[in-house]
């Protein structure tokens, strides 16, 4: 494959590029495509990742391969640099395609190093905050609640521990009410899991239900002691984890459109069986709004929080990326990717969030499984 899938040597138009991002990469480019087909202002659109991706640039206009730490088959890092960095690879072929709005995806830090840089080049770099050490402290789940805390931000309790002993201890403090574990770092629920302390006898998880009910996300305290005291793997590349009280309440997705700390645009999901529920729920905005102040956000981000049992909405994370179901919030008429592009290429005027709230339809969506076609690469 080339790295790039067509040049041009006409007038370069203006351009947006979406950066290897989680899994919402194709919707967005889709949503991208949209945009433009509507706009009277001609823009391309280009897209990049580490790996051949055919679905997900099918969308784009322009296509690059990210230099990447090597890989062998079963995906696993290898200790080989790449040739350039990834972030100088971007600026240059983005200063080549007059790119004005750069949304980085998963990289976030590695650009945000070099945010000086992109915009000397003129390039709006949207890493999902404004400085390492912001995109540091919402990465790290504990200093992110110790940040929240001193905000008076409602955000669920979390102990840190590093060793069984510690796990211990704070299992014997807080072992009263249910309880939860997750690591310091870390995206898609990898590595949570819910304890049975605190549980009657009839109530406690059976010892082989988390390895039948995989998505119950449910495990016997003791068999996590266990676990995480005998693990080569902590024991070799130790993993800080948390562990925290379990909320019983509504958990909620938002998908927020910001710029400076400013929410420009927001829309809530909640999830009940395989049904998202679209709306825009103002108890929860009422969270979300400080939090993207509190941590100057900018770009596109998600955020998840979850009610207590009193029904107060407390934050568990930022992810400072779009996330995966940011496509289902084009079924409420509003398509947030639109409104963030749209504003950022300078095609419409600054969205406020009163006005974008009184447009959303609430909706129900159901995702569902589609299949692309790959064609098969030949090398000469």
């Amino acid at each position: 494959m080339d790295n790039t899938a067509n040049d041009s040597h006409h007038t370069t138009p203006t351009a947006a590029w979406l950066a290897e991002g989680q899994s919402s990469q194709r919707d967005m480019l889709a949503s991208l495509q949209a945009l433009k087909a509507q706009s009277e202002t001609s823009f391309n659109i280009i897209a990049s990742h580490r790996h051949d991706r055919p679905e997900i640039f099918e969308f784009a206009d322009d296509v690059y391969l990210e230099p990447s730490i090597a890989t062998v088959d079963n995906f696993e890092e290898v200790d080989i640099e790449p040739v350039m960095p990834r972030w100088q690879f971007v600026l240059e072929q983005a200063q080549q395609h007059n790119v004005k709005v750069l949304l980085t995806g998963r990289n976030g830090i590695d650009y945000e190093a070099h945010r000086e840089v992109f915009d000397a080049a003129g390039i709006r770099l949207l890493t999902g905050a404004t400085s390492v050490a912001s995109l540091e402290s919402i990465d790290d789940k504990f200093a992110f609640m110790q940040q929240c805390h001193s905000h008076d931000i409602p955000v669920a309790d979390a102990w840190r521990f590093d060793t069984t002993e510690q796990l211990e201890a704070l299992l014997a403090k807080h072992g009263h009410q249910p309880l939860c574990v997750k690591p310091v770092t870390g995206i898609f629920a990898q590595g949570f899991w819910r304890l049975d302390l605190g549980k009657t006898e009839e109530e406690k998880y059976d010892s082989f239900e988390h390895l039948y009910f995989t998505e119950e996300k449910k495990i016997s305290t003791a068999q996590f002691i266990n676990a995480y005291t005998n693990s080569l793997m902590v024991h070799e590349r130790p993993i800080p984890m948390l562990l925290m009280p379990y909320l019983s309440g509504q958990e909620y997705s938002i998908d927020v459109v910001c710029e400076y700390g400013e929410v420009l645009a927001a829309i809530t999901r909640y999830k009940t069986g395989k049904i998202q529920h679209i709306g825009y729920e103002q108890s929860v905005m009422d969270v979300v709004i400080p939090l993207i102040k509190a941590f100057y956000c900018d770009g596109i981000v998600s955020v998840q929080t979850k009610a207590d049992d009193d029904g107060q909405h407390r934050v568990l994370e930022i992810n400072s990326r779009p996330s995966g179901g940011i496509g289902y919030t084009t079924h409420s008429g509003i398509d947030l990717t639109q409104v963030g592009f749209s504003y950022w290429l300078g095609l419409t005027d600054k969205p406020k969030l009163a006005d974008i709230a009184q447009k959303i339809t609430p909706c129900q969506v159901r995702s569902i499984m589609m299949g692309v076609k790959i064609e098969e690469t030949t090398t000469d």
